[in-house]
């Protein structure tokens, strides 16, 4: 095969942080090559200078044998290297056409946009690659699965032969991630290259043809799917040996502390979304909601935080009534929430990592005296659970915008365990984790768990959900269909729920 890149000694620095120290690395022409590594080990860093947002202090890039120069995403379009990035960068209010058009507008005399003739060469790329995207669909209405394929398709329209894909399954559901998997196959036969930047050990194992793992900056090693097993591979990425599976006692319930009685919520197109539900958790007991998303979950744990009022039913903590109640209320009630979204609704970009830290306490002491903010209290804090919880930054005055999504997410974990909390309720809480980030936040569940705080976990990676699930939940079209209680759950079973197959034998 060809050599179709090669990175030689790139290093990249950012004030405190040696993100990228002289890293070589190659990539073949008709290969899927993983580059594995934890939060913040330079991955994206890494693709972000051979995609031109970033500059490399010292090191060179080489396209097919030829030296480049990349100081723009445009110039490593030019030099048909493309970048799907973890987080879309699409435009929700226009079509497909509108977006993949986007900053390569082809137009008529008189400055009227060519919108067939780029329908029709969206055709073509779907159909060429499987893809199965309508160029006249609004990306506001597509699943999160399609939205990525129109990511790939803004790539291939512009001609792109080396493609990098950034987390690609982070938000997908596992049937999506089967569909992308088919696509990324179906890209290299016909000649495409891509590298894959994951921290999915499976997932590397399934589909990658080479593994080059990088630690704190630096490349590990190499290794391929036949030469290495997921205990591995974890080691090389967290340089220690890692659990992969969670270790937990008999769970002891208690008390019923979150009780939902025939719930209705509708979205914001007033459809119902969440079906006349009706559940407990009691102390001491992890309840898993599982369910592919959009069977809703996301409205569900929207109302029990206070961020969507139910249409209908009763949401009762404690034996309280909080089926009103504001987001502020129901956090007083000591209930912790780490949400779905961590970018829309569990951080503020903009503010520091020690704001984030004490976004839903600020008000209280020792963060305020009066109505003035205690600085040496809030960096206190900060540095602390900067320390207890591994987050990987420059120091607490950093944005929280400008960590790794794993590092995000390890903010918002670190502020709700951190306080003294009866229930929590966790919404895919290992989104973007690696495994060693992984490990910890599981057993941050379990013990809290252990110490008899009621928990209602609610995710769609079905691995996590039997890992740690007490009793399992399943959601389809808004309802539950059935909960079952650990020990009686098999993959196939929940699995067939998930699917809306009630019938399920024993």
């Amino acid at each position: 095969m060809a050599t179709v890149l090669e990175l030689r000694g790139i290093t990249k620095r950012f004030p405190g942080v040696l993100a990228n120290d002289a890293i070589d690395l190659t990539l073949e022409q008709g290969e899927i090559h993983a580059l594995l590594g934890e939060n913040g080990a330079g991955k994206t860093t890494l693709m972000n200078i051979l995609y031109g947002l970033y500059q490399q202090d010292s090191g060179e890039i080489f396209v097919k044998g030829q030296p480049v120069t990349v100081h723009s995403s445009r110039d490593a379009i030019a030099a048909g290297v493309g970048m799907v990035h973890q987080h879309f960068m699409l435009v929700t209010v226009f079509t497909v056409t509108e977006n993949v058009m986007l900053g390569d507008e082809d137009v008529h005399p008189g400055g009227v946009l060519n919108r067939k003739e780029a329908a029709a060469k969206i055709r073509h790329i779907s159909e060429q690659f499987n893809l199965d995207v309508d160029p006249d669909a609004y990306v506001k209405d597509l699943p999160v699965g399609v939205q990525q394929r129109v990511e790939i398709i803004k790539l291939l329209y512009r001609e792109a032969d080396i493609l990098i894909l950034d987390e690609p399954s982070a938000v997908l559901t596992p049937q999506e991630i089967e569909g992308l998997f088919k696509i990324m196959r179906s890209l290299v036969e016909r000649g495409k290259s891509i590298i894959f930047i994951t921290h999915k050990l499976k997932e590397v194992l399934e589909i990658a043809d080479r593994i080059t793992v990088i630690r704190r900056g630096k490349v590990i090693g190499s290794t391929t799917p036949a030469e290495a097993d997921q205990s591995q591979l974890a080691e090389m990425m967290v340089g220690r040996a890692v659990q992969l599976e969670v270790e937990k006692d008999a769970c002891r319930p208690g008390k019923c502390v979150l009780q939902v009685e025939n719930l209705v919520v509708l979205d914001d197109r007033q459809h119902v979304m969440v079906d006349d539900v009706s559940f407990e958790v009691v102390e001491g007991e992890v309840l898993g909601i599982a369910g592919v998303q959009g069977n809703g979950q996301t409205e569900l744990v929207e109302a029990l935080t206070g961020l969507r009022p139910p249409f209908e039913g009763k949401i009762r903590i404690d034996d309280q009534d909080v089926t009103r109640s504001s987001p502020r209320q129901i956090t007083e009630q000591g209930v912790a929430h780490v949400p779905e979204d961590r970018q829309m609704d569990g951080l503020v970009l903009p503010f520091p990592v020690a704001d984030n830290l004490m976004l839903n306490t600020y008000y209280l002491a020792p963060f305020t005296k009066g109505v003035v903010l205690q600085n040496n209290k809030i960096l206190e804090n900060a540095n602390r659970l900067i320390q207890e919880f591994d987050i990987r930054t420059p120091g607490p005055m950093t944005n929280a915008g400008s960590l790794s999504g794993g590092n995000q997410q390890k903010v918002i974990v670190a502020r709700e365990f951190s306080r003294p909390i009866k229930l929590l309720i966790a919404s895919q809480p290992t989104r973007g984790l690696d495994v060693g980030s992984i490990e910890y936040i599981h057993g941050r569940i379990i013990e809290k768990r252990d110490q008899g705080t009621a928990i209602l976990l609610v995710s769609t990676e079905l691995d996590e959900i039997m890992a740690l699930s007490d009793r399992i939940a399943v959601m389809f079209r808004g309802k539950i269909i059935d909960i079952l209680p650990a020990e009686a759950a098999t993959k196939e079973k929940v699995g067939l729920l998930m699917a809306g197959v009630i019938d399920v034998a024993a």
